[in-house]
């Protein structure tokens, strides 16, 4: 695993938007409705970092806020996997807001 340049960083971090590049690492705050829904969305995170064998560092703050920390650790910064998971993660969330929405 090789690390990214700033090119293909700034290039990956287009459709990720709500991301921000922090130093060697990216990072988001989730915003959930309430502590419960806090905790199943930090399971689903932890359920999609175990698939791809990739974990991130996560904070609940704020009994309803979900901060997500990317960096490949072993590299020193980051890769194709922080991005991989960045964008499942994402697409975990959103359909997450979708079934919220529809309650």
């Amino acid at each position: 695993m090789t690390l990214l340049t700033q090119k293909e960083i700034d290039h990956h971090l287009e459709p990720l938007s709500a991301w921000e590049l922090v130093g060697h690492e990216i990072t988001r705050t989730f915003t959930r409705k309430n502590f419960v829904e806090a905790i199943e969305f930090v399971d689903t995170v932890a359920e999609l970092a175990e698939e791809a064998d990739h974990h991130p560092d996560i904070l609940i703050h704020g009994w309803n806020n979900v901060t997500i920390t990317l960096s490949t650790h072993s590299e020193g910064g980051l890769t194709e996997k922080d991005f991989e998971l960045a964008s499942k993660i994402e697409a975990k969330a959103r359909e997450t807001e979708d079934v919220e929405s529809k309650r």
